[in-house]
C-alpha cells in the first residue's frame, strides 16, 4: 500500500491546479487520471481574470499567455454570413498586447492585475501538466483508473489499476479530492446527487458538437484582412460559432444541428464546415465530440468527511459565459489551503466543512448566471436576401446588425464590465471562518466593486510603478495568512504570538499607499491564503487567539 497526504482523482485543469496549490504550500499529493495524458480536444476558451490571478500566484501565467493566438491578434467578435461572405457586424476587443499595455497606465487601484485571456483549455492543461510534473510534492499517476474510493475515521483508501498493464494498486491518503467530473467515481462512491435541472428548450441547449479542425487556406484566402477571435454565422443552412485557436490554421466550431437531424458523422461535419466557409477548400477534422448543453446542476454535498468535490464533480454548467472551468479552478484556491492546513496539523475541525459552506452558494450563483445568459439567446434569423450582393441584401445585413441575435448576445458587450462580478465578486458572507462586520455589499454579476468587507476577494493595489511581477499586492502576500498593516504604529505582536502558539504561519505586510485605507476601510486586514479578507479592524481584537482560532476552523 502506497501513501500520500492528499489523493486527487482526476487530472484535468481542476485536479492539476489543486495539486499545484498544495505543492506551493509544501503538501504532497498524488494525481490519478485515466487517460495517459491531457485531453487534446478544445473545450472552454476563456481564462477569466480570477483564473489568471491563480496562474500568477502559481508562477505559470507567462506560460499561459504564450499560448493561443499571437499577442497582436484581435479578440474581436465578427458576425458574417459565411467565412467567405459578407461581414454584418463587428464587436471590437483589444488584443492581449493592448490589454496588458493598459495595466501599465491605469490607476494604482486597478483591479485587473491579470486581464482575462482567451486561450483554449486544452492548451492550458498541457502547461499545468508540465509544471505539475516538475514540482517536488506532486506525483502524477496518468494512465491509472481509480476503481473505488472509501474512507474511515482515519483516512481514505483508493484502489486503482494501470490501464495499459492491468497492474493494481492501493493508496492510503489523509484526504481526497474528487476532480473527476460528472461521471467520475468519487461523487458516485459518496452517493452524492446533483441538484438542479438540464433545460433542452433554450437555443444553446441540447445536442451540440464541438469540432477541432485544421484549415490552412482559410485565413490567407478569406480572413487575412478581417481577423477575429470568434466568428458568428447567420445563414439558412450552416449557422454556428467558429473560434480561432492559434490565429493561423486551427479552429474550433460549435455546431448545433437541427433538433430532428440526429447525430452527425465525420463527413457531414466536414460538409457543414464547408458550408460555413462558403467555399470548397480542404478541411481536416481532427476530432469532434457531441455533448449536451443546458445544465445548471450543483452537488448536494461538497464535502463528506475526508473527501471533497471540486470542478464538474461539484457543478455542471451551460457553457454560456465561460464560467464552468473558472468556477472549478476557484474551488481549488479555497480547498487547497484548507487541505494543506489540515495535513500540517493546525487546521481545525470546521475547516474542511467550511469549503462547502463557502463554495456551494457560489456554485448556485454561477450556474444561475450562465443559465440566465443562455436563456437570452435565440437562433439567428437569415432573411431571404441576406447574402445577396444587392441593395436589398445590404439593407438586410444592416437590419441583421441591429437584430436581437446580436443585441442580446452576451459576448457583444464590454468585456471589462461584463460579468466581472462573476469573475472577481464571489463572496463568502456568513461563513464560520469570516468575521463579518456589517451588511455585505449587493451582489452584482456584471460589475465588480472592490471593498474591504470581510468575505470578499482582497482589493488589489499596485505597490510600485513597474506594474510587473513583484509589483502587485498579491505578489507580496505571504504564502499562508498575511496581516495587512496600513499604519506602522500599530503593534502586531499579540496577533503574531497567537498565531505562532497555534502553529499558524502569519506574515505582516506594511502598505504605505494612502489609497489602501480607502480600499479596505480599516487600518488592519487579515488576508487568507486564498487572498480573501477574513477580518479587518482599526486595532487588534481584544482576544487575538480567538480570531486565529476562528479563521482556521477551530470555532466561531
Amino acid at each position: 500500500m502506497s501513501t500520500t497526504p492528499v489523493a486527487i482523482v482526476g487530472g484535468g485543469p481542476v485536479g492539476l491546479l489543486l495539486a499545484l496549490f498544495l505543492d506551493r504550500l509544501g503538501v504532497g499529493s498524488t494525481v490519478f487520471n485515466t487517460e495517459q495524458t491531457t485531453r487534446w480536444h478544445p473545450k472552454g476558451n476563456g481564462q477569466n481574470s480570477r483564473t489568471m490571478e491563480h496562474y500568477r500566484t502559481l508562477g505559470v501565467v507567462d506560460d499561459i499567455r504564450a499560448l493561443g493566438v499571437p499577442a497582436d491578434h484581435p479578440f474581436d467578435h465578427a458576425v458574417l454570413t459565411r467565412l467567405s461572405g459578407h461581414e454584418i457586424f463587428r464587436f471590437r476587443r483589444p488584443s492581449q498586447a493592448e490589454r496588458l499595455a493598459t495595466r501599465r497606465t491605469g490607476p494604482s487601484t486597478d483591479q485587473y492585475v491579470e486581464p482575462m485571456y482567451h486561450v483554449n483549455q486544452m492548451y492550458a492543461e498541457r502547461v499545468l501538466h508540465r509544471h505539475a510534473a516538475q514540482r517536488p510534492n506532486i506525483t502524477l499517476r496518468f494512465g491509472w483508473h481509480v476503481d473505488d474510493v472509501a474512507q474511515d475515521v482515519d483516512g481514505v483508501t483508493l484502489r486503482a489499476h494501470e490501464v495499459d498493464t492491468g497492474t493494481e494498486g492501493t493508496w492510503r491518503a489523509q484526504y481526497a479530492a474528487g476532480c473527476d467530473g460528472a461521471r467520475g467515481v468519487t461523487r458516485r462512491s459518496l452517493g452524492v446527487r446533483y441538484e438542479g435541472d438540464v433545460r433542452e428548450t433554450d437555443y444553446f441547449a441540447g445536442l451540440v458538437y464541438s469540432v477541432h479542425m485544421r484549415i490552412p487556406d482559410l485565413v490567407p484566402r478569406f480572413l487575412a484582412d478581417r481577423r477575429a477571435w470568434a466568428y458568428w454565422l447567420i445563414n439558412d443552412d450552416a449557422a454556428g460559432m467558429i473560434i480561432s485557436l492559434d490565429g493561423e490554421d486551427e479552429f474550433m466550431m460549435l455546431a448545433k444541428p437541427n433538433r430532428d437531424a440526429g447525430r452527425l458523422d465525420r463527413a457531414e461535419v466536414r460538409r457543414w464546415m464547408q458550408r460555413c466557409i462558403g467555399a470548397d477548400i480542404p478541411v481536416e477534422i481532427v476530432n469532434y465530440q457531441p455533448w449536451t448543453a443546458g445544465a445548471a446542476l450543483v452537488a448536494e454535498r461538497y464535502v463528506v468527511d475526508r473527501i471533497a468535490l471540486a470542478g464538474d464533480s461539484a457543478h455542471l454548467f451551460t457553457p454560456t459565459g465561460g464560467f464552468g472551468m473558472s468556477t472549478g479552478l476557484d474551488d481549488t484556491s479555497n480547498l487547497g489551503w484548507k487541505l494543506a492546513a489540515l495535513v500540517a496539523g493546525w487546521g481545525g475541525p470546521g475547516l474542511l466543512r467550511s469549503y462547502e459552506a463557502e463554495r456551494k452558494p457560489i456554485g448556485y450563483r454561477n450556474t444561475g448566471a450562465a443559465r440566465k445568459i443562455a436563456m437570452s439567446w435565440h437562433a439567428p434569423e437569415a432573411t431571404p436576401h441576406l447574402e445577396d450582393d444587392s441593395p436589398v441584401g445590404a439593407a438586410q445585413r444592416r437590419a441583421a446588425a441591429q437584430s436581437s441575435f446580436v443585441k442580446n448576445n452576451h459576448f457583444f458587450r464590454d468585456e471589462e464590465v461584463d460579468a466581472t462580478g462573476v469573475q472577481l465578486g464571489a463572496r463568502y458572507d456568513g461563513s464560520p471562518l469570516i468575521v463579518d462586520d456589517g451588511p455585505p455589499p449587493a451582489d452584482d454579476l456584471d460589475v465588480y466593486v472592490p471593498c474591504g468587507e470581510p468575505g470578499g476577494r482582497a482589493p488589489h493595489l499596485w505597490l510600485d510603478e513597474q506594474r510587473g511581477h513583484g509589483s502587485s499586492l498579491f505578489d507580496r502576500l505571504g504564502t499562508w495568512f498575511t496581516l495587512l498593516r496600513f499604519d506602522e504604529s500599530i503593534d502586531t505582536l499579540p496577533l503574531r504570538r497567537a498565531a505562532a502558539a497555534r502553529g499558524v504561519p502569519l506574515a505582516v505586510l506594511d502598505v504605505s499607499q494612502p489609497e489602501a485605507v480607502g480600499l479596505y476601510g480599516r487600518r488592519l486586514a487579515l488576508i487568507r491564503p486564498d487572498q480573501y479578507v477574513a477580518w479587518r479592524g482599526d486595532d487588534l481584537p481584544p482576544d487575538p487567539d480567538a480570531l486565529i482560532a476562528r479563521v482556521t476552523g477551530h470555532g466561531g
